[in-house]
């Protein structure tokens, strides 16, 4: 086995302003939304030019993604649902590590059961001249490196050339060398075609993008109020919009998930995956689907407990992306986007309205029971 660092360089044209494409790749939190592979990012540390990143990524068939890079464009979408372009699958197997705050909480990780990875990251931000510097390391194999610098050259008014260039290290047999510097190459274009086609959607994103919250204030511990959220195989028997759930937990704290609930508008189910990251020494469960509602492009979120001296506030945080080609044909000719949204956050609304309530009668009534 030998050591070896391999660098490839590459561009690709963007149908999008050089700004709008520095913006994407600079505001790290927004990728799990923007790129199908990236299922959460944690900004450690910060000093308006400078940041230390955690994140956690889906590995796709051809190999793990980096977390310097945004995404991992090698997942190329969801099987099971071809009407659902941007779905990653996060498969059968659990995944990697934990947060800023909680780091203990959620399994650490690179690649676990060959689907989610799990990395940190240092970057430098030089928005003068529309570059990312990054240099990234493995969170279970210190010493495993990769660095380069995103750039963004303007090529027009609403055009622009992105370029890559990555040194990564690679520890290979020699006979498996030249597959692994293909691979690296490979990997680089795949970044860069993710980057492209989610930025070329730039001129929609006030309309496909909406982010809101759902809060509940619960007379009760917070401890009982995070078990029935994390406990999501019992949903079943408790929330009556959820009707079956299947859980894979290999690393304790990292849940792969698959639902079918009657939420929709008609009541008809609907089947979605998810990837749910659990910290509950920081009260909180992260959670990225990999397999969405066709008028769902993307949609990530959070359960965040806020305790005080009696009892918690709990917050359901949404950010989702439309699919906005499904609209016509989920909701019917002529409908606008606008109608779209609202429909997509009063279904969301309500099911994690209902949830929360839930969560609510759990934690009082069993305080009740107990004194």
């Amino acid at each position: 086995m030998s050591s070896r660092v391999h660098a490839c360089e590459h561009t690709v044209e963007v149908a999008a302003p050089a700004g709008v494409v520095y913006g994407m790749l600079a505001d790290a939190a927004r990728w799990p939304v923007f790129l199908p592979s990236v299922v959460h990012v944690e900004r450690l540390d910060f000093d308006g030019v400078q940041e230390r990143l955690r994140m956690w990524e889906l590995a796709g068939e051809a190999g793990a993604g980096n977390p310097g890079n945004p995404g991992n464009p090698g997942n190329p979408g969801n099987p099971d649902n071809p009407d659902n372009p941007d779905n990653a699958d996060a498969g059968a197997g659990a995944g990697a590590g934990a947060g800023a705050d909680a780091g203990a909480d959620a399994g650490v990780g690179g690649v676990l059961g060959g689907r989610v990875g799990s990395w940190y990251a240092r970057r430098v931000l030089h928005p003068d001249v529309r570059a990312v510097v990054f240099e990234q390391e493995d969170a279970v194999w210190p010493g495993s490196v990769t660095s380069g610098v995103w750039s963004v050259r303007p090529a027009g008014e609403a055009e622009c050339v992105l370029g890559l260039r990555q040194e990564r290290g690679l520890a290979v047999a020699a006979a498996d060398g030249a597959g692994a510097r293909r691979e690296a190459e490979a990997d680089v274009h795949r970044r860069l075609a993710q980057v492209r086609r989610a930025a070329g959607r730039w001129e929609q994103w006030d309309e496909l993008l909406l982010s809101f919250e759902d809060r509940v204030r619960i007379e009760g511990p917070a401890e009982l109020v995070y078990d029935f959220l994390y406990r999501i195989g019992d949903w079943p028997g408790r929330v009556p919009h959820v009707e079956r759930t299947g859980v894979c937990e290999d690393v304790p704290g990292i849940q792969v998930v698959s639902l079918d609930t009657c939420a929709a508008p008609g009541g008809r189910t609907v089947s979605t995956r998810a990837v749910r990251l659990c910290f509950p020494h920081a009260g909180r469960i992260v959670y990225k689907e990999t397999l969405t509602p066709e008028l769902v492009a993307a949609h990530s979120g959070e359960w965040s407990l806020l305790p005080d001296a009696s009892g918690v506030t709990v917050v359901a945080a949404h950010q989702v992306m439309l699919r906005q080609e499904a609209v016509a044909r989920v909701l019917g000719a002529g409908t606008g986007l606008l109608e779209a949204r609202d429909h997509v956050r009063a279904w969301l609304s309500r099911a994690s309205t209902e949830t929360l309530g839930l969560a609510k009668w759990h934690a009082e009534s069993t305080v009740r029971r107990l004194r």
